[in-house]
C-alpha cells in the first residue's frame, strides 16, 4: 500500500467515525438528551479533525511541489470528508429543532 492509499484510508476511517457520531447525536436529541447529543458532536469533531489533518497533509505536499496524483480512493475519501461536514451541519440544526420542540411541548403540557 502506498502512502496516498494509506492517507486516503485514514481520512475515510476518521470521518466515518465522525459521521456516525453526528448521526448518533441527532437520534439522541430526538429523545431529549441534549447534553449527550452535544457531547456526541464534540466526539465527532475530534475524529473529523483527524481526517481533515490527513487531507491537509496532502494539500501541503502538493503546495511544496510534491506531486499528488489523485485516484478513485482519494476522491472517495474527499467525498466522505465533505459529507461528514454536511451531516454535522444538519445534525446541529436538528438538535436545535428538537430543543425547540421539546420546549414547546413542555410549555403546552404545563398550560393544560
Amino acid at each position: 500500500m502506498d502512502n496516498l492509499e494509506l492517507v486516503s484510508f485514514q481520512i475515510i476511517s476518521a470521518v466515518g467515525v465522525a459521521k456516525s457520531s453526528y448521526i448518533e447525536a441527532m437520534k439522541i436529541a430526538e429523545k431529549g438528551d441534549f447534553d449527550l447529543a452535544k457531547a456526541k458532536i464534540k466526539e465527532g469533531d475530534q475524529e473529523f479533525v483527524k481526517g481533515h489533518e490527513a487531507h491537509a497533509g496532502l494539500i501541503q505536499k502538493e503546495a511544496n511541489g510534491e506531486k499528488v496524483v489523485p485516484n478513485i480512493l482519494l476522491m472517495h475519501a474527499e467525498d466522505q470528508l465533505m459529507s461528514a461536514e454536511t451531516i454535522k451541519m444538519m445534525a446541529l440544526e436538528i438538535i436545535k429543532l428538537n430543543q425547540r420542540l421539546y420546549l414547546l411541548e413542555n410549555k403546552k403540557g404545563e398550560g393544560e
